[in-house]
């Protein structure tokens, strides 16, 4: 988003894309997987959305070094602040903002100054994302400080079953992309996401930043030995953030997505997670196809933006 981007009509239009591009999956309708029973979610507690937004916290700012590492000159960096870490990924990113403010300790005065004044010092526009069981004191600094919503995220879960189907097709061959694949994983998923003409020119890069961060485990759909959909996974605390799932146009319907989804499930399995986490806007058709495969909404966060005229 753009220092200018201050509309709301503006901000919509780039939280839709930006949910779809870090979280959303496509599934088809007809698709089915293995749902965890009833007694195996954890209660919608602190606890929980503490580990959700630590694992979703830590990967961002993997992605942060990542950029930083790639793009010295890009001033790519994050500070701890209050249990929180608030990241800088330029002016335009949808990373450039805080996450776990309020959830890990409480917040001060002071706290919010030392963020606000490393936004203003990069030309950025001072964004919160805040999760409804962050302690009281981040909501009373944020309407004292002339803080505004702009912004609703269905923050969703679901068990990790011990055993996890590996895969929904018998056409499509899912495996983890090596080293030398991050490019074709980068050109992969970039392709997946060609209809969106008006960030045609950032999405490669997120895309190249996205297969280079640390930890990142990137994992490609094969059709008769071709890449036709690409997703990612980072792993916190045994949960699996879910990401950047895509395929391309001419390839869907054919049980891509779904694919990518069970291996990904498998494979945390295998590496000890106990719960995957993927975000959605509110009430989108998004929302509703994870909710078929299992997932529920944990609870729904809110991003502030400081609002420099109040």
């Amino acid at each position: 988003m753009s220092v200018a981007a201050r509309s709301s009509a503006l901000i919509a239009s780039r939280v839709v894309f930006f949910s779809q591009l870090h979280f959303v999956f496509d599934y088809e309708k007809n698709e089915a997987m293995s749902v965890a029973n009833k007694e195996a979610y954890p209660f919608a507690d602190i606890d929980l959305s503490r580990r959700l937004e630590r694992a979703e916290m830590l990967s961002n700012a993997e992605f942060v070094e990542a950029r930083a590492s790639l793009y010295p000159a890009s001033d790519a960096q994050w500070i701890e602040v209050a249990g929180a870490r608030a990241m800088y990924d330029g002016v335009k990113s949808p990373l450039t903002q805080t996450f776990g403010l309020g959830l890990f300790q409480s917040v001060t005065r002071a706290d919010m100054e030392v963020i606000e004044e490393f936004y203003h010092e990069r030309l950025a526009p001072v964004f919160h994302e805040i999760s409804p069981l962050a302690d009281p004191s981040a909501l009373a600094l944020l309407n004292e400080r002339g803080y505004q919503p702009v912004e609703f995220t269905s923050v969703m879960f679901r068990p990790i079953l011990d055993e996890m189907p590996s895969s929904a097709s018998e056409k499509i061959r899912v495996r983890l992309a090596d080293e030398s694949e991050q490019e074709l994983w980068a050109k992969t998923a970039a392709k997946g996401w060609s209809e969106l003409t008006e960030f045609a020119e950032v999405m490669e890069d997120l895309m190249q930043v996205t297969a280079r961060r640390s930890g990142a485990l990137s994992f490609l759909a094969e059709l008769d030995g071709r890449a036709v959909a690409a997703g990612a996974m980072m792993i916190h605390d045994r949960v699996a953030l879910l990401a950047g799932a895509s395929t391309i146009p001419q390839y869907r319907k054919q049980g891509a997505q779904l694919a990518l989804l069970n291996s990904r499930l498998h494979y945390a399995a295998s590496r000890g997670c106990d719960l995957a986490m993927m975000c959605a806007q509110p009430g989108s058709g998004s929302q509703r196809n994870a909710e078929r495969h299992g997932f529920r909404i944990a609870y729904t966060r809110i991003k502030w933006q400081l609002n420099r005229n109040a």
